[in-house]
């Protein structure tokens, strides 16, 4: 199957995970840096969704699936251990909801990838189900080559595209666009010294005026 690569916002959106254990708690931290409605359906939970359900990140109901439970869901994880119940939840998600199995033995409309977060930079890889040990070595790779200083230099690019976009069109706008690319500034950036980011963006602007 060639899956259709995407990222989705799902801000107060209903998701609904069926399962409580090991994958379950994988799909809720995976959910957690967006702003998703996360209901988890099971009769038990791990110590760790436990956690996040009296953090108050997640809604858990103590109970075994119902029909019900999908209602309004926009994504729909099966992540239990029981086949029948996994087949319960694809047979009751309607045509327009998105449906995950972690079994893999149905309907499987989507897969999540494994993700690098630095605030807005992310940085997604996937070998499709293929081979999950290979995608948590590059997963490891990545995370290893764009450090936690990449989310302050994506920040400033982006406050730097804004203010250039605001001030200048045409061959100036695109010339100093590209030039926020020049490696040095994210070299400043890593080395904690963005005032200096700032201050060479400040001349190129002096420049160009």
């Amino acid at each position: 199957m060639n899956y259709f690569p995407l990222l989705m916002n799902i801000d107060f959106k209903k998701v609904v995970i069926i399962g409580g254990g090991h994958v379950a708690r994988q799909k809720v931290e995976a959910l957690l840096p967006t702003k998703a409605n996360i209901t988890v359906i099971s009769p038990k939970l791990t110590e760790t969704l436990q956690r996040y359900v009296t953090e108050g990140l997640v809604i858990w109901k103590e109970k075994a699936f119902e029909r019900a439970d999908l209602d309004d869901a926009s994504l729909i994880f099966a992540v239990t251990d029981n086949e029948e119940v996994n087949n319960a939840v694809e047979e009751a998600t309607q045509h327009w909801q998105l449906l995950s199995r972690a079994d893999a033995k149905g309907r499987v409309d989507f897969i999540n990838p494994a993700v690098v977060r630095r605030g807005d930079f992310v940085v997604t890889v996937s070998t499709s189900g293929a081979s999950p040990g290979l995608t948590r070595k590059i997963k490891a790779d990545l995370e290893e080559q764009f450090g936690q200083h990449y989310a302050e230099y994506v920040a400033f690019l982006k406050d730097a595209r804004k203010e250039i976009l605001s001030l200048f069109s045409g061959d100036t706008k695109k010339q100093m666009l590209g030039e926020l690319l020049e490696p040095q500034l994210l070299e400043w950036i890593e080395q904690g010294e963005k005032e200096k980011c700032v201050a060479w963006l400040q001349q190129k602007i002096g420049e160009r005026q």
